[in-house]
């Protein structure tokens, strides 16, 4: 079906009608209608679109609220609007409802495209995310740069861009090697199976504990820096111990990328990507575009720009951090043809990035342009900030566990359910359950705001929660159900939509636009407010008016359409989340 825009749609007639009034009643013509200004109320009541006028006051030469009345007057006919009125400098319109429900009715409940568009047709993104160490397990840190990517990249696909997801898994380093020295010193040859443990948890136990040992005796920190250089240096023992912790912890990534939804298109590794980036550096060194420092480091003078001055080699002529990025970057352009790069990272790297992008320009890579980082804030608990190496961050898997347990007891109190009759299709439902209430409390937040977060209220089945959707949905999937021996057809162009049904028609109409913003502005919390607002004014209409009790078959009709219309694109914002959209609850 072809891709419907309705607000889009009212917009363009708007400006239309108004290219022709401005030169029917003021004799204006040649407008530049880049001075356009559309609004929305903040009140249904006043209108669903406001057009402004005091941009055309100059032209016009008239006070805007003439100029808007001059227009409201000389409007005509439509059967877009059911209301056009000047309010002050605005001129202000009210949706038509038939209109509305004759476009979006049966597109927002069978056509799985709605809402989607083309501004990204015949582009590539790039989308990195996770980009976890192979020394600990995933936090709930993680979790957000997870959801953050999972979630941006499902709606630039809605905006019609190919998606390119990338994993950069940092493999290699100095925290990479107190693990490996830790487990070398103490770890007595075990295993991750011996242990009973997952792999990413059996090493991130040795990188706590390497902490805890640097403390009592800060001289090993010279044998970590020497078994840096031994595997720099390909020393085979050292190389075999990385190869097997490493590979014990992306297996245990594994599981936990396919239980919340993770998945990705291309993998980088750090350890194949930055000896090429000593090589564009050293090329780089030879151009006069970075320098020498007396100890032999390189580095590069961004002074001019106010970023300092950074050391691209060690003296000792080891990678930097900013080393495997240079080279992952360049990588990145040269196996895709991209349209853009966005890196998923915490805004602890806010100034990293700053620096990377700048230097890749220096070096004379012309698509450092099309990179950007999608900064967001760090996720703390109610008693302060997590620290990976003592111990203190939430075990992502253990967090879901917990999600999933709590949201068992909570299904078991409701339907009052007996702890041996708890069976799979419940266990199922509980952890659908648990991974709503985690994947909407972090996304419903602004990127760049930090987060706090409370399990406990995540999983309040009223509220801006991921139960509260899902509840909302198996509500409306309950109204149908019932009403499946009912033949449902379109509603007949007089009915009397209510105050109540109208919202919801607007709302619904609205849906296009807030996929578009939601790619934009690299915002999915845009997306969280939108379906949150969806799903209230749906319990408020179904609370106010019976939907199979109605006074007659054509309410009935038109309400079960309307409720249809909602879960359609209710089950399609789910789905964007990674959410759950469950049938019953």
């Amino acid at each position: 079906m072809a891709l419907i825009n309705l607000v889009s749609l009212y917009k363009q007639s708007v400006q239309d009608r108004v290219l022709v009034l401005l030169k029917q009643e003021f004799g204006i013509e040649d407008v530049e209608t880049d001075q356009f200004k559309f609004e929305t109320p903040p009140d249904d009541k006043m209108g669903n679109l406001a057009f402004a006028c005091f941009p055309l006051a100059k032209t016009a030469r008239k006070a805007p609220p003439l100029i808007a009345k001059t227009l409201a007057d000389s409007w005509g006919e439509t059967s877009l609007f059911s209301s056009i009125t000047a309010v002050g400098p605005y001129l202000n319109f009210h949706f038509h409802p038939s209109h509305l429900a004759g476009s979006l009715l049966l597109p927002c409940s069978e056509d799985p495209s709605y809402g989607d568009n083309d501004q990204g047709a015949g582009k590539t993104l790039m989308v990195e995310y996770s980009s976890p160490n192979t020394n600990k397990p995933l936090h709930l840190g993680h979790c957000r740069n997870n959801l953050l990517g999972i979630v941006l990249s499902n709606i630039l696909e809605k905006n019609g861009y190919k998606v390119i997801k990338a994993n950069l898994v940092n493999d290699r380093g100095v925290h990479i090697c107190k693990s490996m020295l830790a487990y070398q010193k103490w770890g007595n040859g075990g295993t991750p199976e011996g242990a009973g443990q997952k792999g990413d948890k059996f090493v991130g136990g040795y990188y706590v504990l390497y902490d805890k040992k640097e403390k009592e005796n800060s001289e090993i920190l010279k044998e970590v820096q020497q078994m840096l250089r031994d595997w720099e240096a390909g020393k085979p023992e050292v190389i075999d111990l990385w190869k097997m912790m490493n590979g014990w912890v992306l297996n245990g990534f594994q599981e936990t990328y396919e239980r919340m939804g993770a998945s990705f298109d291309k993998y980088y590794f750090e350890s194949e990507t930055y000896k090429g980036g000593k090589e564009i550096i050293l090329q780089a060194l030879e151009r006069g575009q970075c320098y020498t420092e007396e100890n032999g480091a390189v580095a590069i003078d961004l002074e001019d720009e106010n970023l300092g001055r950074k050391i691209l080699l060690r003296g000792d002529g080891t990678a930097m951090y900013v080393t495997q990025d240079i080279n992952t970057t360049v990588r990145k352009f040269t196996d895709y043809d991209l349209n853009g790069s966005l890196f998923v990272v915490a805004n602890e790297q806010d100034n990293h990035f700053r620096v990377l992008f700048r230097i890749l320009k220096r070096f004379g890579y012309e698509w450092a342009d099309l990179c950007e980082h999608i900064s967001y804030g760090m996720v703390n608990l109610p008693e302060g900030k997590m620290k990976s190496r003592e111990g203190t961050v939430v075990d992502l898997d253990n967090l879901m566990d917990e999600m999933q347990s709590m949201a068992l007891e909570e299904i078991k109190k409701r339907r009052e359910i007996a702890e041996e009759d708890v069976d799979e299709t419940v266990q199922a439902t509980a952890e659908a359950i648990g991974q709503a209430a985690i994947k909407f409390f972090i996304l419903k937040t602004g990127a760049t705001k930090e987060i706090t977060f409370n399990p406990r209220e995540s999983l309040s089945f009223e509220g801006a929660t991921g139960p509260y959707l899902q509840y909302t949905h198996a509500r409306i999937c309950s109204v149908l159900r019932k009403a499946s021996g009912i033949e449902i057809v379109s509603p007949d162009d007089d009915y009397a939509w209510n105050p109540e049904e109208v919202s919801l028609l607007v709302m619904l109409a609205r849906y296009p636009e807030v996929i578009f913003l939601g790619a934009t502005d690299r915002n999915p919390a845009v997306l969280c407010s939108y379906v949150y607002d969806l799903c209230r004014a749906f319990n408020k209409f179904y609370y106010d008016h019976p939907i199979l009790k109605a006074e007659n078959e054509s309410v009935v009709n038109a309400r079960l359409n309307l409720t249809r219309a909602v879960r359609g694109v209710l089950n399609k914002t789910l789905g964007i989340f990674g959410i759950t959209a469950l049938e019953k609850m």
